[in-house]
């Protein structure tokens, strides 16, 4: 039996969900990289899936000079597609530090604000060929995203790694550290830096790990890391922030962290030589 839809059924449909845009999220950054000194946008990391092609955005900020050798930080947001916090959170963190480039004196910063572009297209954790992206790196995965990541972490040899996440079991802002004895002394002062808009999780089981003043170090296998052999190992500092509360106080709290990071780093770095 055939059955036809009639006009007025046709119209009572719900709308199909309209997918979010890449490339409106990013033409801000994009405008400004045109014209920067500082700012430089490379779309050349492609790759398909799903019979469509799809990039990796990539942005370099280049700080101005602030000693001999460039601190090279790798700043990442949106492998888990529906945390879309993070993402808006590197544009306003670059425009920031387009209007004050003292911030990132003695930085290169690379910046990959959308890890799992169909993921964040659709609003969705996984990526289209549904792989919890955040779960396959330094596995010998097949998934092309994580691929073009890890050809990054190992070409970059970054001095500390900085992923943005949002935790929806969680009321407060708290911080994952893994690497370098150091990251410890700066998780500290950007969850200080967190706290002036969103309040620390200080549960003592976050996320089904041991914490403790909002902080945890240890993490689920696979999560977007350097790679496995490098020496000496960067920091790695993953930041959670909840996701209840207004978009532009999550935000503010992630450049809040992020900025407060970049200021304790170059101190240590300085300091280091009179170690």
């Amino acid at each position: 039996m055939s059955i036809v839809a009639t006009q007025s059924q046709i119209a009572a449909q719900p709308p199909l969900a309209r997918q979010r845009s890449i490339a409106d999220l990013l033409a801000p950054l994009d405008q400004i990289a045109a014209h920067s000194p500082n700012l430089v946008a490379n779309h050349d990391a492609i790759f398909e899936t799903g019979g469509e092609t799809y990039t990796l955005p990539r942005y370099l900020f280049v700080g101005p000079k602030g000693g001999d050798t460039p601190i090279r930080i790798g700043i990442f947001a949106g492998i888990h597609g529906d945390e879309p916090e993070g993402v808006r959170a590197v544009v306003q963190f670059l425009k920031l530090l387009e209007a004050r480039p003292e911030l990132a004196a003695g930085y290169y910063l690379s910046f990959y604000p959308v890890c799992n572009p169909t993921g964040f297209e659709d609003g969705t954790r996984h990526s289209r060929n549904g792989r919890d992206l955040n779960r396959e790196f330094w596995s010998n995965s097949s998934e092309p995203e994580v691929r073009l990541l890890q050809a990054e972490l190992i070409s970059r040899s970054f001095n500390g790694i900085i992923s943005l996440h949002t935790d929806d079991t969680s009321d407060g802002f708290y911080g994952i550290v893994r690497g370098a004895t150091l990251t410890k002394h700066l998780i500290e002062p950007a969850l200080q830096a967190a706290g002036k808009f969103l309040p620390r999780d200080r549960r003592p089981i976050i996320d089904g790990f041991q914490a403790r003043d909002g902080v945890i170090r240890d993490a689920y296998d696979g999560v977007l890391s350097a790679p496995p052999k490098v020496r000496p190992r960067p920091f790695e500092i993953i930041l959670e922030t909840p996701q209840a509360p207004p978009t532009f106080l999550k935000e503010c709290a992630f450049v809040a962290a992020l900025k407060t990071i970049l200021t304790e780093y170059r101190k240590f770095i300085a300091y280091a030589p009179n170690l």
